[in-house]
Parts: structure tokens; sequence; C-alpha cells
């Protein structure tokens, strides 16, 4: 599927900045994407960075990649390598060198000062329990911190010590001077700067005290001379604390704030703080297990960046929010796939069949399509007397509709003869652990006139495929709402919706031997099964893994 044939659904923010181009307001546009390194980016983050990205691009302007790193404690270079990772992997170049706010640390102590100097910052030494005390609440007014009115002096002198690494954690903050009565919480007096000695992975130890997020991100705005600040509806409320900071500093340029809406998924968590306990109690492998919202899953399921593209482009930018449903990204993904994916064939539950009429020394090498509705060539399959099919395409006592093999009834080989069930063969506990069938040889390829055989099965050669393990995924909640329970209350733990049946490992699969060429990031649509992929971590040319991306079946796209 192109991006081109994909329905493109509005974006609020194209006039804007179309009308800041044309007025003359701005010569060009910069945007930005600045993700605080502290965990693995999520399927929202996707949509603001082809958001970003996309609107430098469809304007000829650029996007800066840069890291809003102010909290030490919590960010790793983990994080920031993945981030960078994906962000190239979705398609996208950020302008220049990647870019962190900690480059402007010196330049936002500057400032601190400046605004100390200009009787609008002071130390306090409220602990955090009080200080919360002081800040009041959403239907009452804080009231002034009692260390509010010591002289600049004081303060200057407060502040340098702070530096220096005279005070230990949590003795006191440099806050600003702004209206302990405001109905907006976020401008009562909120904190500049908190003591913190910690390790930075970019500062090293050069800093115990590092800037607040509110402080650092729209300095940082002006610094890299952004036009348009675009970030998730969450922060409409701190736009007027981001213009006081640019009104009251002598900051190189003022960019405007837009807000809108954040992705909300069902069936799906992107709270980090939630991604990071499913990996850090092990229910899943990582950050990058396929089950995960974030990227890198999304990545190892084998979700292609196209893909990924189609559905923000799908759904739109707004600021009314509501839940998109997880089907929707699932189609784009079986689109994409329908139209790029080799086919192949791979028997899931393998049951040996021996064609008894078939000569027991004799190998016909097939050629079938890489693909039905591309020229991209053949691949070459060997048919012998011996052969596996899938479990599941036998039954003795088939229920109505069953079209596949049943005693004494034909079934087509995808590609190959029209074969009859004749006996089964049972183990000591009854189980059927072998068929005995016999073809036609005058069906390979073609029905004979005047014979239907409506059922069509995949199949691989026993001697030449190749031994493999396929992992089913499936949705790693089991409600859609997974913060709420069964009833649409507010579940005590989201991990109690885990859907017990979000991965189902098989082991002893068999697949043609075609795809012992597959490569890591190449995707095959398994005949009747579904989309795959080799998996990127566990995979080993003599054991592949195959991961399913999604299934056959689209409710999405239908409805």
């Amino acid at each position: 599927m192109s991006e081109s044939s994909v329905n493109v659904a509005a974006n609020f923010l194209r006039p804007i900045v179309q009308a800041d181009l044309q007025s003359g307001k701005h010569s060009s546009i910069v945007t930005r994407f600045p993700p605080e390194p502290n965990g693995y980016l999520h399927i929202g983050h996707a949509k603001s960075i082809c958001l970003n990205f996309g609107l430098a691009k469809e304007f000829g302007g650029v996007c800066h990649l840069r890291f809003d790193d102010t909290n030490p404690a919590k960010e790793e270079q983990e994080y920031i390598d993945a981030i960078k990772d994906d962000v190239r992997w979705l398609g996208f170049q950020w302008d220049g060198e990647v870019r962190y706010a900690s480059d402007y640390f010196e330049q936002l102590y500057q400032w601190a000062v400046y605004l100390v100097e200009q009787g609008k910052a002071y130390v306090c030494d409220l602990s955090p329990e009080q200080a919360r005390e002081y800040r009041g609440s959403l239907t009452e007014p804080g009231k002034n911190s009692p260390f509010r009115e010591r002289s600049v002096s004081e303060n200057l002198d407060l502040l340098t010590r702070m530096r220096a690494g005279e005070f230990p954690d949590g003795t006191c903050a440099l806050r600003a001077k702004i209206d302990m009565a405001s109905p907006n919480m976020n401008l009562r007096d909120p904190i500049l700067y908190r003591i913190r000695h910690a390790h930075h992975h970019q500062t090293g130890d050069a800093w115990c005290i590092y800037p607040s997020y509110d402080f650092t991100h729209g300095q940082s705005d002006a610094i890299e001379l952004i036009t348009h600040s675009i970030c998730t509806l969450e922060f409409e409320d701190h736009r007027p604390l981001y213009e006081w900071f640019l009104e009251q500093l002598p900051v190189p340029a003022k960019p405007r704030q837009y807000e809108f809406a954040r992705l909300n998924l069902n069936y799906t968590i992107t709270s980090k703080r939630k991604l990071k306990q499913l990996v850090d109690d092990q229910h899943v492998s990582g950050w990058d297990d396929p089950r995960m919202s974030t990227i890198s899953g999304f990545r190892r399921r084998g979700f292609t960046p196209a893909s990924i593209r189609n559905f923000c482009d799908m759904i739109g930018v707004n600021r009314a929010g509501g839940i998109v449903d997880l089907s929707m990204l699932e189609f784009c993904i079986r689109e994409d796939l329908d139209y790029n994916a080799t086919r192949a064939m791979c028997v899931l539950k393998p049951l040996k069949v021996v064609i008894t009429n078939y000569p027991e020394d004799q190998e016909l090498m097939l050629q079938l399509p890489r693909h039905p509705k591309r020229d991209e060539g053949v691949r070459e399959l060997p048919f012998a007397r011996e052969i596996y099919i899938d479990a599941s395409d036998y039954e003795e006592n088939p229920p109505k509709g069953y079209r596949r093999l049943m005693p004494g009834t034909e079934v087509r080989l995808r590609g190959s003869y029209v074969i009859r069930a004749d006996e089964a063969i049972r183990d000591a506990e009854g189980n059927i652990v072998e068929l005995r069938c016999s073809y036609d040889p005058e069906t390979l390829g073609k029905n004979p006139e005047g014979r239907k055989v409506k059922g069509v099965i995949h199949w691989v050669p026993a001697a030449q495929s190749v031994e493999c393990e396929v992992r089913l995924y499936d949705r790693l909640f089991s409600t859609a709402n997974p913060d709420k329970d069964v009833e649409g209350e507010t579940s005590e733990s989201f991990l109690d919706n885990i859907n017990p049946e979000s991965l189902v490992v098989l082991k002893g699969c068999r697949a043609e031997p075609s795809l012992l060429q597959a490569q890591v990031g190449e995707s095959f649509q398994f005949e009747r099964e579904g989309y795959f992929c080799l998996d990127n971590v566990d995979s080993k040319p003599d054991a592949l893994v195959f991961n399913r991306t999604v299934t056959l079946r689209d409710s999405w796209g239908k409805a």
C-alpha cells in the first residue's frame, strides 16, 4: 500500500503553519521532537514524530531532535540510543546534530540568575511536603512561602551555594515568584531548580542542581528558534507558564505553543511508567517485546514504518481526543503487508501425510509465485511422497461448512495436486499421527473438466522443510481499557487485565525451504496463517524463530 493511497485525515495545524508563512510571520518553519530519555518511545510518540517531522517536510522547514534531559535519576543512554534508532526507522532525519537540553544548562542557569536579580525568583527552604501544603488546591489558593521575600543578594548567595554543592538533596529549591493565588496551579511559584547530586549522562558531575522541565522546555525552544512548539493537550495548562518565562527573560525568540489531542488506543497502555513496570516486573521480555506498544516492540513484531506513518495520517490531528480502535492500526499493517510481503507456507501443527501412490524415489520441483499480485519471480518447492499438512486440516467428524480433508474426500494442495484422504494412522493413545492419502496425477495446477475441488490447504515437503519456532502474538490486554475492570470500574491494577493468551509459542513447526534465506526485517504471509517476520533477537541461522505480526482477519476495514 503506497502512502499516497491513504485517506489523510484533517490536521488543524496545517492551515496555521501555512498562514504564518504566507503572512511573513515566519520565513521558514522550525519544529522539534523533544522526548525525555526516560523510556522507549511508544505509538503515541509516533504520532508526534510524524506530526513534527511531517509538517517541517511539507512546508520546506526543518525539525530538530532534542532530548529534554533534566532528570538524570531516570534517564539512560540506552533510551537515547533507542529513541534515535526509532526516529530513523520511522523514516525521518533530524536537522543537524542531536540536541540536548543539557547543552543549554549554563545559559539556563544564567537566566535563573537574571530572574533572581529582577526579584522574580527566590530560594525556598520549604521541604517538598511543606511546599505541597503551601501550594493549596484546585479550590483553595496557596499561601506565600515564608522565604518568598528574601533579598536579591541573599537569593544570589544561596543559589551560588546550591550550584557549588553545599546543600544536600531536598534542602532547598529555586522558585519563580509569580502568584500563589492563581487559579492555574502551574503559576503558583513553580520550581526552577532542584538539588540533585546525580551523575548526568551528558554533563557528568558538572552539575548538582538541575532545572525543572517547565523552566527548560520553553527556553530550549527559544534558543533553537523554534517557530511552532507542538505538544499534547496535557500541557495546555502549562502554556501560561511557558509564555511567562519567555516574557520575563531576554530570550532570542518567542515560540508559540500549540496543543493537540494525544493518541489514545484501546487495548493499549502508553504510560511510560506503566510500560516500565511491565518490563521491570518481567510481565514482558523487555521494552522491545512484540506485545508492547513501543515502536521497538512494533518493529520486532514486523510492523513496517510505512504502516505506522499511514496510521498516523488516517487518525489525523485535532484537539477533540477520543479513543482510536487498535484494529485500525492492524488494518494499516495488513494493507501494507498484503502488497509487500512475500508469500510462503509454514505448517504450525504438522501432521505427516504419506501419498501412497506417488513414487518413493521421485521428486518434482514446483515453482510458486513469490507474490500473487506482483511480478517478484518464483520460489522453488519440492514435492515428494511425504509431506506435512496442518493437523487442523483433517477432521473425521467435521463441523458444518468444513472444506478441508475428511475421510474419503479431496482437497487441493496449494500450487500442486489434488489428494484424497484414505486412512488415518493412530498411536497407542488413539491420536492421529499420520494420514495415508492418494493423489491424482492429472490435477497439477488444474481441475479436470467436470470436477470441483473446493478446499485448498497449505503444505510443506517432509524431508526438505525447515523446523522452526513460531510465536503467535495477540493483544497484551484482554480489555479495551486496561485501566478498567470488566464492569468499567477503575481496576486496582492494569496488570490484572493482561491477556494470558497474548503469546503462544509453537515449537516444531515446519517451514518451506525458501525461508532459510529469510532476512531480519523481511515480512512474509504464511498462507492461511497470517503475516510473520523473522525475530530480530532470538532467531539464529540454525534455529529460526518467526513472530506473527498480525492475522489475516480484518474487522476494522470491513466495518
